[in-house]
């Protein structure tokens, strides 16, 4: 299952981005955005978030 970003949590710092192997994060308008079709759910987003924003779908 595709991981999903809380727009209200996230503070765009780009930490997920910087992590994901499949470079399916990418800023979107005021937070970052996971694109369901490239995310592969390795997870690593998830523990690298700092607000704890990303979730599984």
């Amino acid at each position: 299952m595709p991981r999903v970003i809380d727009a209200d949590l996230c503070l765009s710092c780009g930490a997920c981005a910087d992590v994901c192997p499949e470079e399916s994060i990418t800023e979107g308008d005021g937070h970052y955005v996971i694109d369901p079709e490239q995310c592969s759910d390795c997870g690593a987003c998830e523990s690298e978030c700092p607000e704890e924003a990303i979730s599984a779908a």
